[in-house]
């Protein structure tokens, strides 16, 4: 017979301790262990009648394409390697209100297959009103208000749809499990009925998964290893823009992100991010640096802001949005050690217009040119884009993919480009104008003299 035991798992990542502690040893969080009982099953040992799999050999593998199936919105097309692909699990996390259910409804009102909304946290009546405001009349899309995981089975086998999206799956229990909805035992349990769904019928399943107050998709380790492909929602919820990233993916790229712009009907694709984001730049403004950044593989321009005041206040304020604090302290140590800046009396303040989040360390030049840029009230050409990567010792290191950010910074019209020297080694003519650097110094002096 199963046992039970009384185990601790942290709300945050999933952890396990076998008794309580104030904080999570894997997340560091405090009071985040909530008590649950554990169903430990004996092992099944299966008879050896030899009829399992067999190897096989590379050669006598069947590597035909995996199916795809087109959800009507290219830009997700392109984010999922292509379209759907039977069978898969799909999970897609993100802040509340941020346009998750919103985007699936629309996915599901493009498709011409056979669709389940599974729709837990509100009434059949809601999920139906937000489907007319967006202009969706599909007679495939089916509607069901239930959390119990065996009923929703049940229509699932009644119905035999193409798609379900199961919204969401904090929220989604098994009854034979005593642990509350929401929890890492009921998260996991369910997800894994869930895929085992998804294999053995070929449908696509998509799971909305709920965010921690770190920002990371609730119980992170059970839900990610489990999916075959993870999405997530970024930007803030003040503004229109929404950037859907792809954080893993087993039928495609990694890395990959596309733009989507809130509107009163919807979501709409941006299929050109590197215009929506500069549509509200003013050229000659101090602190004001176009970067053209890479998401997996595709590039587009951003402008990043930075605003350097004097402070009377012994300790000056460090803000930043949309890039790494820990890569603006490296930058301003630099500017103090290489060109004497005096910013320790100083408030510094950087930004990514468009809410877009940079992570790449091919922005730290013109980060750092942007805070010079205010500090010395002095701006920058409005022509000029700028690329590299800078080290503690000053020196401006080589970016990858070089090419595709001048080419996009040449199609929307920027005439001039500082970058790594050894960037320029094996790089084609180009219409624009480029300028090597291999030092901070050189850098600045590129910058004055543009």
């Amino acid at each position: 017979m199963a046992k039970a035991k009384t185990v601790w798992f942290c709300n945050e990542c999933g952890h396990k301790e076998l008794k309580w502690v104030g904080q999570c040893a894997s997340c560091r969080e405090w009071n985040t262990l909530k008590e649950e009982v554990e169903i430990i099953s004996p092992p099944k040992f299966a008879a050896q009648t030899g009829t399992g799999a067999r190897p096989m050999r590379l050669s006598e593998v069947n590597l035909a394409q995996t199916p795809r199936m087109q959800t009507g919105m290219q830009e997700l097309d392109r984010l999922l390697g292509g379209g759907l692909v039977p069978g898969s699990l799909v999970l897609i996390g993100g802040e509340p209100g941020i346009g998750k259910s919103t985007l699936l409804q629309q996915l599901a009102g493009g498709i011409s297959q056979k669709v389940l909304y599974v729709c837990g946290e509100e009434s059949v009546e809601q999920t139906a009103e937000r489907a007319k405001r967006l202009g969706i009349s599909a007679e495939h899309l089916y509607f069901l208000c239930e959390t119990d995981y065996t009923l929703i089975k049940g229509h699932i086998d009644a119905l035999e749809p193409t798609i379900v999206v199961v919204d969401s799956i904090q929220i989604v229990y098994k009854a034979e499990l005593s642990s509350a909805p929401g929890s890492v035992t009921q998260v996991r349990e369910t997800a894994s009925e869930f895929m085992h769904l998804a294999k053995g019928r070929n449908i696509t399943i998509f799971l909305v998964g709920h965010v921690t107050k770190s920002g990371e998709i609730a119980g992170p380790k059970v839900l990610e290893h489990l999916v075959d492909t993870v999405l997530y929602f970024e930007g803030d919820r003040q503004q229109n823009y929404r950037l859907l990233r792809v954080v893993k993916n087993r039928f495609g790229p990694t890395d990959e992100i596309a733009v989507f712009q809130m509107s009163p009907y919807g979501l709409c694709e941006v299929p050109n991010p590197s215009q929506i984001f500069l549509e509200e730049r003013r050229a000659s403004v101090p602190g004001s640096v176009i970067i053209p950044t890479l998401e997996g593989t595709r590039p587009f321009l951003v402008e990043v802001q930075a605003l350097v005041t004097e402070t009377p206040f012994p300790n000056p304020s460090r803000k930043v949005t949309g890039i790494d604090p820990n890569r603006l302290a490296l930058l301003l140590a630099v500017l103090e050690k290489k060109l004497k800046y005096r910013l320790f009396n100083c408030d510094v303040f950087v930004s990514v217009a468009g809410g877009l989040r940079i992570k790449e360390p091919s922005a730290d030049l013109g980060i750092l040119l942007a805070i010079a840029s205010s500090f010395c009230n002095v701006f920058l050409h409005p022509e000029t884009v700028v690329l590299g990567e800078v080290g503690l010792g000053g020196e401006i290191r080589a970016v990858s993919r070089v090419e595709l950010r001048i080419k996009e910074a040449q199609r929307m019209g920027f005439s001039r480009c500082i970058l790594p020297k050894r960037n320029l080694k094996g790089l084609a003519t180009t219409g624009l104008k480029l300028v090597g650097v291999d030092l901070v110094e050189e850098a600045i002096d590129a910058f004055i003299q543009g």
